[in-house]
């Protein structure tokens, strides 16, 4: 017996553009976002594709753990290095956040 079909059949055109449906290889959709003045790729990773990594998120300066969907984000202009992995929560508070400096313990406190 087969499958069901869940999705109808189309054309392929689901309504976006193809830039907000591109899927990478990492299991999430891709779109550009405008941040702070500039264009921003952002694109969405499943947990599964994030096996055995962990990374520190830039806006609450805490480890994603390994297995956990996040969100990479880098600026449209710049390359591979200027990627940073986001949770989708810091992500879409980057707004409200300030700006956190990090001081070493016995740094003065003013």
């Amino acid at each position: 017996m087969s499958p069901r079909r869940n999705r109808p059949k189309t054309d392929g055109s689901s309504g976006g553009s193809a830039e907000d449906d591109r899927t990478g290889r990492y299991g999430g959709w891709q779109s550009t976002e405008s941040w702070q003045g500039e264009e921003w790729s952002v694109r969405h990773v499943a947990g599964t594709s994030a096996q055995g990594k962990t990374y520190r998120c830039p806006g609450c300066d805490q480890l994603i753990p390994s297995g956990v969907p996040h969100v990479v984000a880098w600026p449209e202009h710049a390359g591979v290095d200027d990627r940073r992995h986001w949770h989708k929560a810091c992500w879409n508070a980057k707004d409200r956040r300030t700006i956190r400096v990090q001081r070493s313990r016995n740094a003065p406190k003013f």
